[in-house]
């Protein structure tokens, strides 16, 4: 069992935005309790204790923690590199600068869209403005910046502008993920889902741009595993390399493993070490040999070790099972059965969705 490097602290769920491909659970009131700042100190001491290097601030919204400057301080002090994962909605000057103050060192800014009406239809709220501005500011204070844009049948036809955009504010790095289909976006997959056209001139663009770029921006492109041969691996193995801490405390392999049925483990309970080492949760998938047929026997076992638990769990009600995105699964045909309807010639743009609810308190 290897040490986890990174941790993900998810500080809250609430958030100003209403995003529709959200990968945050459904059942947002279960997570209104949320740690409070010396809870959060000690599972970062705990954390690095522990191993962990890097320590991503997620949601949510990070930024409506009033906590957040004492948080990153703590962080810092423990020599944790501290990522701020953000819509950028409440990153004025003078808070950036009491971030900067307390030892942030990277910052990874949303956007919806490359253009103002599609941002914001897409957020929910205005705010494509507010968020190049507060790039702006990033750079201006010195900061690594990354640019995320979570792909879908809604703005995949716009990464040539949101590449511009971000070759525009000086972006270091740029992340096009196609949508994770899990929590709001899993309710939301029929409109969200893109054709394989939209996806092969997408992957045009990309190719283009990351040759004219090379020397000057990083560019990743998470495929949409809906459309591979082979699942995505699974951050790098369950319970290998990574941890994620909800805003309830509990502790999960991932951000999207909270519907998986397994025994709950709370920082409120145990300390990170014991969770890390034993629970259930944490040891259910971790290695190989819980893997099923086809996997046991694959060559690939080790690459992608079984493809995606919550996603396997998402799509056939077993998270024990072959993750339906790789081509040798027995259950592949839900995922083929998803693509034709995506590219049956309707736009997907006339189904309805069900936007995130915005929480702000």
């Amino acid at each position: 069992m290897d040490s986890p490097l990174g941790l993900l602290a998810e500080l809250t769920y609430r958030c100003p935005l209403g995003c529709a491909y959200c990968s945050n659970p459904l059942n947002l009131a279960d997570y209104q309790d949320e740690l409070n700042t010396e809870q959060w100190r000690r599972v970062l001491a705990e954390a690095s204790d522990l191993g962990v290097l890097q320590c991503h601030l997620s949601g949510g919204e990070p930024l409506l923690r009033r906590d957040l400057v004492e948080i990153v301080a703590d962080a810092n002090d423990l020599g944790l590199y501290t990522n701020l994962v953000t819509s950028a909605l409440g990153l004025s000057r003078s808070r950036a600068e009491q971030l900067r103050t307390a030892g942030l060192d990277h910052v990874q800014i949303s956007i919806q869209s490359d253009e103002p009406a599609g941002s914001d239809r897409i957020a929910g709220t205005p705010s494509f403005q507010r968020k190049v501005e507060a790039m702006g500011v990033v750079k201006e204070l010195g900061w690594p910046l990354t640019v995320n844009v979570v792909l879908h049948r809604h703005n995949i036809d716009r990464v040539a502008g949101v590449l511009e955009l971000a070759e525009s504010v000086g972006a270091d790095r740029v992340e096009l993920a196609n949508t994770q289909y899990y929590g709001w976006a899993w309710r939301n997959r029929a409109a969200l889902l893109p054709s394989r056209a939209q996806l092969e001139t997408a992957e045009v663009v990309v190719r283009a741009a990351r040759e004219r770029l090379r020397n000057r921006m990083d560019i990743i492109y998470v495929v949409s595993d809906y459309y591979g041969r082979y699942p995505k691996p699974c951050m790098g193995g369950w319970a290998s390399r990574q941890l994620t801490v909800t805003p309830n405390g509990d502790v999960l392999p991932c951000p999207a493993a909270q519907p998986l049925p397994l025994p709950r483990a709370s920082v409120r309970v145990d300390s990170l070490e014991r969770i890390w080492a034993d629970s259930p949760v944490m040891t259910a998938f971790r290695g190989t040999d819980w893997m099923p047929e086809p996997c046991r026997s694959c060559r690939r076992r080790e690459v992608d070790f079984g493809g995606c638990r919550c996603q396997a769990f998402q799509l056939t009600g077993d998270a024990a099972r072959t993750d339906p995105a790789c081509h040798l699964s027995p259950d592949h045909e839900l995922v083929v059965r998803a693509v034709e309807a995506a590219n049956s010639g309707s736009t997907g743009g006339d189904r309805p969705m069900s936007p995130r609810p915005h929480r702000v308190r």
